[in-house]
């Protein structure tokens, strides 16, 4: 494949090959999203508020735009086949509100088919995809596994993981499983006015998965139980608000019952099975070793 540099997105004439664009590009699972569309031979516009650090792969087209404004992207919306949305709009982790609008630019544009990156609340985005009249499905991982990063600051400063609900089994899934899922509804169809609750291979405590970190690190870092106020004062340093705050105590708290146990959804799109916690850690357990992370680290993790 003929590599080039990435470079800005220009109106031009129409690509020879199907064209996607993916919001969220530089996100945990939009940073996955991203290359493997290019790697599969598309043209990839990657919509990021911050292009000189994205790094995206080479050959990406980047959009310099924000979801929450229409008119910095719509010009990139042209001839592009399938669109990747996500639902939150800034680092508030306030819901997109102008679904209606993105949508309405998306039709304009001649787009065929629409994932979206769900977080399991049903807002703005989700429902003007629903009534948009466009091949959609909604992508809704129970649990990144990417969110184990947020231990990171904890796990260096005092050996330590603290959180609530330690003793209830969640599934998590990588992100890039969820990016080829992504990828292989954009390129090939199906599952069309599916929501799709995706998860990885087993249900873990989160006990459990500080044991599989300490397994890889050859450390015995701690955990400490904390209670419900403690979450909720961690969460608002985050800049996270009040209702998101609720939503992810309760989530913990009682998850619901497609968390609960794994499921054949991932391996039914994309014809593998997903990824273990191992896996992801055999990748990322640097993460837990580097230097001291900041808390903007923190936050795009968490966030993404």
């Amino acid at each position: 494949m003929n590599m080039q540099r990435p470079r800005s997105f220009h109106a031009h004439r129409p690509s020879a090959r199907p064209v996607y664009f993916v919001a969220g590009a530089t996100g945990n699972v939009g940073r996955h999203l991203v290359p493997e569309l290019i790697w599969n031979g598309h043209d990839v516009r990657a919509l990021t508020r911050n292009p000189m650090q994205a790094n995206l792969p080479p050959r990406t087209q980047i959009v310099h735009g924000d979801l929450n404004d229409v008119s910095s992207f719509e010009e990139a919306l042209q001839g592009v086949t399938g669109l990747h949305l996500i639902t939150i709009g800034g680092d508030d982790y306030e819901p997109l509100r102008n679904g209606d609008a993105i949508l309405a630019a998306a039709i304009s544009a001649g787009v065929k088919r629409v994932t979206v990156l769900s977080d399991g609340r049903e807002g703005p985005i989700e429902k003007a995809v629903r009534r948009s009249g466009l091949e959609w499905t909604i992508l809704m991982p129970v649990e990144l596994m990417s969110n184990m990063f947020g231990w990171a600051h904890s796990i260096k400063t005092e050996n330590a993981v603290r959180g609530p609900a330690g003793d209830i089994a969640k599934t998590m899934i990588h992100e890039s499983d969820v990016a080829s899922a992504a990828a292989q509804i954009l390129m090939h169809g199906g599952h069309r006015e599916e929501v799709c609750h995706l998860s990885g291979p087993e249900a873990l405590t989160t006990r459990q998965k500080l044991r599989k970190l300490n397994r890889v690190l050859g450390r015995n870092i701690r955990y400490v139980e904390v209670g419900e106020q403690h979450t909720r004062e961690m969460m608002q340093r985050l800049g996270m608000r009040n209702d998101v705050i609720d939503y992810v105590i309760e989530w913990d708290k009682n998850p619901p019952s497609e968390a609960r146990e794994p499921n054949h959804v991932f391996e039914n799109i994309v014809r593998r099975k997903p990824s273990t916690l191992m896996d992801w850690l055999d990748e990322n357990s640097h993460a837990f070793e580097a230097p001291d992370i900041t808390l903007e680290d923190i936050q795009l993790a968490a966030s993404a």
